[in-house]
This record gives C-alpha cells, structure tokens and sequence, in this order.
C-alpha cells in the first residue's frame, strides 16, 4: 500500500495497526484539507524501541513513510523570523530535518519542544532543524518563539507556495532532507522526535558524518 507525496507513490513502512492508521491519516487528509490543517493529526505514542534496534526498527518506531526510490526536496528561498534569508541549497552537507507548522495547529505546539531538544544534541554533529511557518506574519511567529524558547530555523512561507510544493496535506508534516538534497522519509502528524526512537536513530545517521 502506499500514497502519493511530491508525485512519487510512498509505500507505508510500519505494521499491520499502524498502516491502517497511518493510510486513514492520508485519506482523510486528501479528503478535508482545510479541518487537517486546522486540526492536525496526532498520531498514537509508539512503544519504547529495545537497546540494540536495527535503523529499520527504529524508523517503524517513529511511523514515517519511505519513497520508492530518491526523491529530490524541492528548493527554496524565504526570509526567516528574522529577516534573514534561509535556502535550502545553503544547509547542503547537513541533514535537514524539514517540519512545517503554524502557530494556531496544535499537535505543532506541542512537538515544538521537543524538535527543539533535538536540535540542541544534534547541532553540532551535522543536522539542521528548519520548520517552516505556514502563512502567518513575522510578529506572531516571533512571539511564539521566543515564548517557547525555540531557536531553530524559522522561515516565512507567507503564501504558502514552498508549502503546497513539498505536498503537505495536513499540519504538522516533517521530512528529513539528506546531505546531498534528496528526501529520506516524511512524518505526517506530530511527533516526540527526541524519544529513544528519535534519538537512536539520529545517532545512528549522524555518525557517519557529512559525505
């Protein structure tokens, strides 16, 4: 079974429970754009993964949908929170953890901590947190911020085209940019990115170091 993201058909690779929930989740997302991203989608806390997890398991633990073959990330230009311009071609060489949100989405609100604890480990070793606002001005994104003491990357996407490019669906969404610009995998629906899942993982990818 798989969906579609970017043009290219994603098989879902997780277990029998999880990938009806997880087709569901897509299917209702195509069906009712607008409530997906009023409402976002909250999947499920996945059990603890076993010390000594192969990367399969611990990408089944985190529930993400893997494509076919290389997908190349779309790129883009926006400002961010700070006026400063943020380019995906710019971040080539680390992995980029891509989200994108708003501040009125709350599954979005609530991952935010922890994308930002994920950030704060892993900053140094190669990865890149980038989350791109959904069509909402500087100042209320700006207070959401500093309020919730995040200090990755935040572009404006103020019309939402790189947003509608990249396929989202539903809030939050997050792909995972490898250092070359292709697409490794994409999460639909809030996460606890640094969970023993999240955390192996990432540990695990990061340690072979920029290519």
């Amino acid at each position: 079974m798989r969906f579609s993201v970017l043009g290219f058909r994603f098989p879902v690779q997780v277990g029998g429970g999880r990938r009806r929930r997880l087709l569901l989740v897509a299917a209702l997302a195509a069906a009712a754009l607008p409530a997906a991203l009023l409402l976002g989608v909250v999947p499920p806390a996945p059990p603890a993964t076993p010390a000594g997890a192969t990367v399969t398991e611990l990408l089944d633990g985190l529930r993400v949908a893997l494509p076919q073959e290389p997908v190349a990330a779309p790129e883009f230009k926006l400002d961010g929170v700070d006026g400063r311009p943020i380019s995906l071609a710019d971040l080539r060489g680390r992995l980029v953890f891509l989200n994108f949100w708003a501040t009125w989405c709350k599954p979005c609100r609530r991952e935010m901590p922890a994308m930002e604890r994920l950030y704060r480990a892993y900053r140094d070793r190669g990865l890149a947190v980038v989350a791109v606002n959904f069509r909402e001005p500087q100042a209320p994104v700006k207070a959401f911020l500093e309020e919730m003491g995040l200090t990755f990357a935040t572009p404006l996407d103020l019309d939402g085209t790189v947003t509608r490019t990249y396929g989202v669906r539903g809030l939050p969404a997050t792909f995972l940019v490898d250092r070359d610009g292709k697409i490794l995998w994409k999460a639909q629906g809030a996460r606890e990115w640094d969970s023993p899942n999240g955390r192996g993982y990432f540990d695990r990818v990061l340690a072979a170091g920029p290519r």
